[in-house]
């Protein structure tokens, strides 16, 4: 088994030797020639009952070689023996309750808050036919009914960065699947299926791709959970477009040197954003007291690129002061965005429950990107000290370096 940096950057590309390339191909093919229908049928139906290949890819909606490459590259990185790539997040959290709630006739999911506002708003909404009971992560057994399909955890949760001992609530589940969004960890982190997890679903328009061009979402599982999911994504045409597969695999190549990178720029700027005077309280699992269990060091590798902090004046205002910092919603790119969960992300979660899990009103989420880190600093720290501070367009300090040398 090789580690995870080899890993990153050979994943998924075992096939490429024999197509005689070196960079990833990108298959833009929606259909392709079954001169054999007979055996196309058996294609077709082969793809239909969920398997993974076939023998022709016989339209786009079924199989497409470059999302295929993707997934075996992202399920060699998470443990499992195979993943299954949709156009969005969105769409792959709608399929897992799809196959673990809808088509086994347990319309019942458990959840635990906060999690991603769409995610949640899902789940409250009913379209998927399903109700949902919200609880703790110390009571899930108690919320666990016979006609339970599923159990959803985030850690670190999004976005006050909570975490969740994912072997704890597994056992309490039971028999019945959870599913983990790893999104904020990324497998550089965290292997939530190594804990029990039946489902790890990412975002992968986040870290994955990296770089805030690509749409989608992938769900790393065994192949008796991915059968399923594959037979969702069929039916409901939940595919990811070939371009958003290329640049997803791309983006796996420098996922470990990106989330390294970043996080060592969180753990510094949550550290002086603690004694900052325009700070009420920042959420980080590098600081003292935020990790009581141990879970950086056991469950994850390091404590990740994104924190959030409560500001005391307006957070709208401090938002419009910053001149480095991206105001944007999304996260994992390669530049630093800052977000009002209240306003935005989670704003279709109730009030008072989102108040209830420790999204207050005044939180900002900030996703920590490659930028030097003491620009960033200069700029978070004129932004939070208030509207007498002298707003300016930080210098980026390799062009400061850059000049010096010439």
């Amino acid at each position: 088994m090789t580690r995870l940096r080899t890993t990153a950057v050979h994943g998924g590309r075992d096939d490429l030797a024999d197509l005689g390339v070196h960079a990833l191909p990108i298959d833009l093919s929606t259909t392709y020639p079954v001169p054999d229908q007979a055996e196309g049928g058996h294609a077709l139906q082969a793809f239909a009952d969920g398997a993974a290949h076939a023998g022709s890819p016989v339209y786009a909606r079924l199989h497409n070689p470059t999302v295929a490459r993707f997934e075996r590259a992202l399920a060699a990185l998470e443990g499992t023996s195979a993943a299954v790539a949709f156009g969005s997040g969105m769409a792959a959290v709608t399929a897992v309750v799809q196959a673990a709630c809808v088509l086994t006739g347990k319309p019942h999911v458990v959840a635990v808050r906060p999690l991603y506002g769409g995610t949640d708003h899902l789940l409250s909404s009913g379209l998927l036919g399903v109700r949902t009971t919200y609880t703790t992560a110390d009571r899930v057994a108690d919320a666990v009914t016979p006609d339970t399909g599923l159990v959803v955890v985030e850690t670190p949760a999004n976005p006050n960065l909570d975490l969740l001992d994912v072997a704890a609530v597994v056992a309490r589940a039971g028999d019945v699947p959870v599913v983990v969004d790893n999104t904020f960890a990324t497998p550089v982190l965290q292997n939530p299926a190594a804990l029990g997890a039946a489902y790890v679903l990412h975002s992968g328009t986040k870290y994955l791709g990296g770089h805030g061009d690509v749409l989608g979402g992938v769900v790393a599982c065994a192949e008796e959970h991915a059968g399923p999911l594959r037979q969702v994504r069929i039916v409901t045409g939940a595919v990811l477009h070939p371009l958003g597969g290329y640049l997803m695999h791309r983006g796996l190549a420098t996922l470990p040197l990106r989330v390294e990178a970043a996080q060592r720029g969180a753990v510094e700027l949550a550290r002086r954003l603690a004694g900052h005077p325009g700070v009420e309280f920042v959420r980080h699992p590098s600081l003292p007291g935020a990790d009581p269990a141990g879970l950086v060091g056991t469950q994850m590798r390091g404590p990740g690129a994104v924190l959030a902090l409560a500001t005391r004046e307006d957070p709208v205002a401090v938002v419009r002061r910053l001149a480095l910092v991206t105001p944007a919603v999304s996260l994992g790119s390669v530049d630093t965005l800052i977000e009002h969960p209240a306003a935005l992300t989670h704003r279709l979660v109730p009030g008072e429950a989102r108040e209830a899990s420790g999204v207050p009103a005044n939180l900002l989420r900030l996703s920590v990107g490659l930028e030097d880190v003491e620009d960033l600093w200069d700029d978070l720290d004129q932004a939070l000290s208030g509207p007498r501070a002298k707003r300016r367009t930080p210098s980026p300090r390799g062009a400061r370096e850059l000049a010096e040398i010439h």
